[in-house]
């Protein structure tokens, strides 16, 4: 293993990248996610993704070390305890932050087999967005959608959310509405927009509808639901709820994928 580099400045170039990618909530100049926590740095190697980089306080690093050992081309940064805080976008910081180089997906992946795609479109709550894909991952989803004002996948909230969920599902990312319409409507896919259960809103009951097909579930925007163009391309569904209205995005695209795997007959 390459002998340890340490840093002690906030100037430092490398400091100043990882801190403006975690600020906006998106890649570090030569494309990498910042994945914080030792679950992360594991699932990224389990999930053989380039770890180009891991910073870690020096209180833990030795425990980080052990985390990469045998793996070639892992660079160890350490940072005084203070300095990592200081760039940590969590607020328990596990002293660990792996820089991971994303997967490359294209539509192909998306739709490979019988596709089951969700697609994210409008959401602003990172935690929803991962959560999503990690339910995604565990009802065998063929892949996820991103559209064009959705939160970012690499916000490093997203990252920890999906729990690694995002190093191994195929997703594409800052797609227009339209485009991903079209990819539907091209690959024969039969798509669903997620909607309140209100009284007299023109939607099926989750228990009424076929999911065993080629599907696409799109979640909506937090507050304002489904966009018009991906709406008016897609049947309405409500989950039947008893008192409450509506619920979180991330638990009602679990259960909308659940479904689909149950009707799919996939082994649980």
């Amino acid at each position: 293993m390459p002998r340890a580099e340490t840093i002690t400045s906030a100037a430092n170039p490398l400091i100043k990248d990882v801190r403006r990618a975690i600020g906006r909530g998106g890649l570090t100049t030569d494309g990498c996610c910042v994945a914080e926590t030792f679950h992360l740095l594991e699932e990224a190697l389990r999930s053989d993704c380039e770890v180009k980089a891991v910073l870690v306080a020096a209180s833990v690093e030795a425990a980080a070390e052990a985390c990469v050992r045998g793996r070639n081309g892992i660079k160890i940064v350490v940072l005084p305890d203070e300095l990592f805080a200081s760039v940590s976008g969590t607020e328990a910081a596990q002293g660990v932050m792996a820089l991971v180089k994303p997967p490359e997906w294209n539509l192909p992946d998306l739709f490979r087999g019988s596709p089951l795609v969700v697609v994210l479109d409008g959401l602003q709550d990172p935690g929803n967005a991962g959560a999503i894909l990690r339910a995604a991952e565990a009802f065998g989803a063929t892949g996820a959608i991103f559209v064009k004002g959705t939160v970012s996948p690499f916000n490093p909230k997203t990252v920890r959310a999906s729990a690694g969920s995002l190093f191994r599902v195929p997703f594409l990312h800052g797609m227009d509405a339209a485009v991903v319409r079209a990819a539907l409507e091209q690959n024969r896919v039969n798509a669903f927009a997620a909607v309140p259960a209100r009284p007299g809103e023109e939607a099926r009951s989750l228990a009424e509808v076929d999911l065993s097909g080629p599907v696409a579930l799109i979640i909506g925007n937090e507050a304002r639901g489904v966009g018009a163009e991906l709406r008016a391309a897609a049947l309405a569904i409500t989950i039947p709820t008893v008192v409450v209205e509506s619920l979180n995005a991330s638990v009602a695209a679990g259960i909308l994928l659940y479904e689909a795997r149950r009707q799919r007959a996939l082994p649980l």
